[in-house]
């Protein structure tokens, strides 16, 4: 046991120092009572007399801690403790000298010292109370009034800021049958519409919209005058379930330009006086009439808005169609009589070349027969070739198929390659991961422009030497078919789809290739997306269900 732990025991605070004002003891209350303690110095700081006589420019004059360390006699002081965030406490400090030690005792009687402040405090609000009762009589019908006129305000107030803030009448409905239970303590709340028969539209409790309600003849010529009634009774409306107690009942019409919109019901057990609220009332009816209209113009607008966006977007969508079906079927027709005025010529030299050949087994000079039969040969592997080109373009605008039909999509592909081979011969690879696939019911003739227009903007991307890569799957029941490039990319990809956008000069695009493009992918209930990187290039990626 230590020499000081005594002081454990003492239920004041107690600290004990040396001459040199080092600490060598603190008790567990005073380590309770200051627990921020650091050295004795910072504590000093925050301990000084409660009351000081003198005036000197010492300021260790002031504080009692010093005093007690300097003093070579016992002391006795009152002083004051000063927090940051607590306030003041007070504390009789007495301090004894044994020897090379200080020992402090710090008392706390801050509740002692509140205790006679409140006190004194009392006794001067004690006169001030008696004089101010006789004042407060008069001054509480004063305040009453005020009270009532500043909830008046108030809930106008709030009606307007809620009227200007929304355009949905059951937004401003609810919120000023809020507003109003609030003021006048009412547990039923709700806005019915009609004239005579009303039928509920907005409540505070949603299993009262829809119901039918009526009144008696008495409320009816209420309503009728556009006059608030307020009236002692046992039912809501006629026909409804009587409560057990007699209950105040509001009914506010809700009028717009002479022309009756609803009314509006509240509930109360409290008494009121109508006098005192009928101003107000009659103010929340009149701005409520009015949002209400405005908020059925608006809401009519609004349809009318959507119905034009919808009515725009599919005449622009009817637009991309038509202009689409008038390219397919002009282009029909061009193929048509261009595929006519080749085959005439074609015939002609086939003829000509088969001829060719019979006759090569009568020439004498061999080199002469050697050098006409390798011509021979070229011309009948052109002839071939001009022949696969017509087929390949009357394949690709069969207009004539214009139901479903079951197509190998890697054969139409394939089809689409053949009428670009111009574009891609001797610059860009082409690079086939074809997957085993189903036949797909589509329209191939619309696919096949899909794929002509992405592999035709693909070569165009393509500056001077590069690589496309076709890569068709079918999984989970999609077919996906993937078109990456080795391009500059895209700049804007978002804006792709949209109708008039292109990347090309003037003069060179439309800006409808990939917009008719997503319409024919979404005619077949699939999506179309594209992933780019500038100077790194872009990949499309046509998913289509086959069910």
């Amino acid at each position: 046991m230590g020499k000081f732990d005594l002081f454990n025991k003492f239920n004041s605070a107690v600290i004990i120092l040396t001459e040199d004002r080092e600490t060598v003891f603190r008790n567990n209350v005073f380590k309770r009572l200051f627990p921020d303690f650091e050295n004795i110095k910072k504590f000093s700081h925050k301990l000084y007399y409660d009351v000081v006589a003198l005036e000197s420019n010492d300021m260790t004059v002031y504080s009692p801690i010093i005093q007690a360390l300097n003093s070579k006699e016992d002391m006795s002081a009152h002083v004051v403790y000063q927090t940051y965030n607590n306030g003041d406490f007070y504390y009789d400090m007495n301090t004894t000298k044994r020897g090379k030690y200080t020992v402090i005792i710090l008392t706390d009687v801050t509740a002692k010292v509140n205790l006679e402040k409140t006190q004194k405090t009392n006794k001067i609000f004690q006169k001030q109370i008696t004089n101010l009762e006789n004042e407060n009589k008069n001054m509480a019908k004063i305040k009453y009034q005020a009270q009532s006129q500043a909830m008046k305000l108030l809930l106008l107030n709030n009606i307007s800021n809620i009227i200007r803030e929304s355009i949905d009448s059951s937004v401003i409905l609810n919120s000023a049958l809020k507003e109003l239970s609030a003021m006048f303590g009412a547990f039923r709340a709700y806005y019915a519409e009609g004239t005579k028969e009303f039928t509920i539209k907005e409540s505070l409790f949603k299993k009262d919209i829809g119901k039918k309600i009526e009144f008696d003849n008495d409320i009816n010529k209420y309503i009728s005058d556009n006059k608030v009634s307020c009236t002692t009774c046992r039912k809501e409306y006629k026909n409804s379930e009587p409560y057990k107690e007699n209950i105040q009942r509001i009914v506010l019409p809700i009028y717009h330009m002479n022309k009756l919109k609803g009314i509006i019901l509240l509930a109360t057990k409290q008494k009121i006086k109508l006098d005192d609220t009928l101003e107000v009332l009659e103010g929340v009816s009149t701005q409520l009439g009015n949002a209400i209209v405005q908020a059925e113009l608006y809401k009519k607008n609004a349809e009318m808005v959507k119905d034009l966006q919808k009515t725009l977007k599919e005449l622009k969508e009817t637009q991309l169609q038509l202009i689409n079906s008038e390219k397919m079927a002009s282009l029909g027709q061009l193929v048509a009589g261009v595929a006519h005025e080749i085959n005439t010529p074609v015939a002609s030299i086939k003829s000509n070349n088969e001829i060719t050949k019979k006759l090569l087994s009568q020439i004498k000079d061999k080199e002469i027969a050697e050098l006409m039969e390798e011509v021979n040969q070229i011309d009948s592997e052109a002839i071939a070739r001009i022949n696969r080109l017509v087929i390949s373009l009357r394949k690709f605008v069969r207009l004539d198929e214009a139901e479903l039909q079951d197509a190998d999509i890697n054969k139409e592909i394939d089809l689409t390659l053949d009428l670009i081979r111009h574009e891609t011969k001797n610059r860009i690879e082409i690079v086939k991961k074809y997957g085993k696939l189903p036949p797909i019911k589509c329209y191939p003739n619309m696919l096949n422009q899909v794929f002509m227009n992405i592999l035709v903007n693909a070569t165009h991307a393509i500056k001077g030497e590069g690589k496309i890569t076709i890569d068709t799957s079918f999984k989970n029941k999609d077919l996906i078919v993937k078109i990456k490039d080795t391009g500059c990319g895209i700049k804007e990809p978002d804006k792709i789809f949209f109708a008039g956008y292109t990347t090309k000069g003037v003069g060179v695009g439309t800006g409808l290739g990939l917009a008719i493009s997503q319409k024919i992918v979404e005619k077949h209930k699939g999506k179309i997306e594209v992933k780019t990187k500038i100077n790194k290039g872009s990949e499309f990626c046509i998913t289509i269900p086959s069910e």
